[in-house]
């Protein structure tokens, strides 16, 4: 017995031993796994994403508590938004010092700084066990190698029901799915509020209060629950599953790239959240610290301060207007006159219509702090509520509504010059098709394998070469047309006999005078050069060679 308990002494102060190492090091490295094992763990540095960077788990101190949580929240959202707690009853004091890790019999355990257990999975294993954290928010703890599932987190919702968690009841095994608020913003241990399903009688889902109804949102109809709002059956499809076995409520987005979530907030409110995302964020939290923690009671400020002289107005679209309380209003206004009213007033934040059919009438006007603003993410809710801001912020929106304007007007103009270069290049090739199509024949061996290739002069060239054709120029005539000589450019003597127009020779005839010609080679041959066709203009270019030169040749 004595050797029993000292090994386990051994085996805690070595486990401890670890816990401070690795305290140590995480001072100067801090990792992102993607899951957890007998041998990686997770210090209170560290952070387990899933696989496309949606969700993160780690350590997290809710407000200003100095209490420390292992929890799930969206790793892509500047707002630190957790949707899970691990050991929401048993809080790391903000003296002690914890790690995740899997310890056997595959076990996944929150170990404290003196090596107790502050939260466990249960779960026990023959084979290798290892948790992840996949792309729904869900937690699992499997066997690597079957990958059989252990345990999950969506089996054990806290405050938040996420895009595939079930809500409701197995007859089987007795378990229940349901959602308990937080105590308050700042501890996420089970508050007096719960969100869950009725079996007893048709199904419904309750909102209490302990054990005394607060709210019911009515039967299910095959559809949606009765009572349900419309606004959620825009942004998700909801499935009930009631069988002899189990009764589950879960939903799915319509829109997988929106990011959404229910609640049940420490004040017994149901509350569907859709985040949106604003680059041009032109309000800021009042409390950035409280903001990161879910902590929203301090609300906004503007980020530019107001100055009244120079002030201007934002529109904002499909808004739950501000509460009412402590507003002014008239029936009769246009729109304009409610904007300069609200504009002459330095106490004035914003103005809306009181009725918005046809263009909008009447003047609603808001003074001093805005309260219970909303921002609803279909385009048939709410209406529009003008929002007085600094004169900086409207040259951004003036900056944008202009580059709405520019950028087609620049689209149209680079359309419009594609286009036109389109043409003119259609109409180039035309006219150089239809020239080539007149005079193909210049490459013979193109038609014909066994004819030969001959160089391509152009009309203006040969028009130097003779000086413009001149009769001074002019060497001999016959049935065709008449024969020039020339020099070109590099000093070459050529003949050049230009085809008349009124020739009854055709272009089958110039063809096969070319292919006839260049094949001939003799030495006592004139040979062909060339030849050229524009328009109606076709031209054969010989060597030149002057007169008695042949009788040389033949009789030297």
């Amino acid at each position: 017995m004595r050797s029993m308990n000292a090994r386990i002494l051994m085996e805690k102060t070595t486990i401890l031993v670890l816990l401070l190492v690795s305290l140590h090091k995480q001072k100067i490295y801090t990792a992102e796994f993607d899951l957890i094992s007998d041998s990686r763990f997770l210090t209170e540095a560290d952070t387990l994403v899933s696989p496309a960077g949606i969700f993160e788990l780690g350590f997290f101190r809710p407000g200003s508590s100095e209490n420390k949580y292992v929890g799930i929240w969206y790793k892509k959202i500047s707002v630190q938004t957790v949707v899970w707690v691990a050991n929401r009853d048993f809080p790391l004091p903000g003296a002690s010092s914890g790690i995740l890790k899997i310890i056997s019999p595959g076990n996944l355990v929150l170990i404290n700084d003196t090596n107790d257990v502050v939260w466990s999975s249960n779960t026990t294993s023959s084979v290798n066990v290892i948790a992840q954290l996949d792309d729904t928010g869900n937690l699992i703890v499997k066997e690597g190698i079957q990958e059989k599932i252990l345990w999950q987190s969506f089996d054990y919702p806290t405050d938040t029901l996420l895009p595939g968690m079930k809500l409701g009841r197995s007859f089987l095994t007795g378990k229940e799915w349901h959602l308990s608020s937080w105590k308050s913003n700042q501890d996420p241990a089970p508050g007096e509020f719960t969100w869950s399903t009725d079996t007893n009688g048709f199904l419904q889902i309750l909102l209490k209060q302990g054990i005394s109804i607060k709210f019911r949102i009515g039967p299910w109809n095959g559809i949606w629950f009765s009572g349900g709002s419309g606004v959620n059956r825009n942004i998700i499809n909801a499935e009930m599953v009631i069988n002899g076995t189990e009764v589950v409520y879960s939903y799915l987005l319509r829109n997988s790239s929106v990011v959404s979530r229910l609640v049940l907030s420490s004040s017994g409110q149901i509350e569907r959240w859709v985040w949106v995302a604003n680059d041009e964020t032109r309000l800021v939290p009042r409390n950035q610290k409280a903001w990161e923690i879910a902590d929203w009671s301090g609300g906004c400020v503007r980020r530019t301060p107001l100055d009244c002289r120079t002030d201007g107005f934002i529109k904002y679209s499909h808004v739950k207007l501000p509460d009412s309380r402590t507003s002014w209003y008239n029936m009769t206004m246009s729109r304009n006159e409610c904007k300069e009213k609200c504009l002459k007033n330095c106490s004035c934040m914003a103005y809306s219509d009181t009725d918005i059919r046809g263009e909008g009438s009447g003047c609603l006007l808001w003074f001093n702090d805005l309260m219970d603003i909303r921002v609803f993410s279909q385009s048939d809710n709410g209406q529009d509520i003008f929002v007085r801001m600094a004169s900086s912020e409207l040259v951004h929106e003036e900056e944008r509504a202009n580059l709405k304007i520019i950028l087609p007007v620049i689209f149209l103009g680079v359309l419009l010059i594609g286009l036109s270069s389109t043409w003119f290049h259609y109409a180039c090739r035309k006219r150089h098709d239809q020239q080539l199509r007149e005079g193909e024949f210049f490459d013979v061996g193109q038609s014909q394998r066994d004819a030969m290739e001959l160089p391509l002069f152009s009309f203006s060239t040969l028009a130097r070469a003779t000086a413009s054709f001149s009769p001074d120029n002019k060497i001999g005539e016959g049935g065709f047309g008449s024969v020039y000589k020339g020099v070109l450019e590099e000093g070459l003597e050529i003949a050049v006999k230009r085809l008349s127009t009124t020739s009854s020779q055709g272009l089958d005839e110039f063809k096969n005078e070319v292919i006839c010609i260049s094949k001939l080679q003799h030495r006592n041959l004139v040979k062909l050069l060339g030849c050229s066709i524009q328009g109606d203009e076709k031209l054969l270019i010989y060597e030149n060679i002057p007169n008695r030169s042949l009788d040389l040749c033949l009789f030297d």
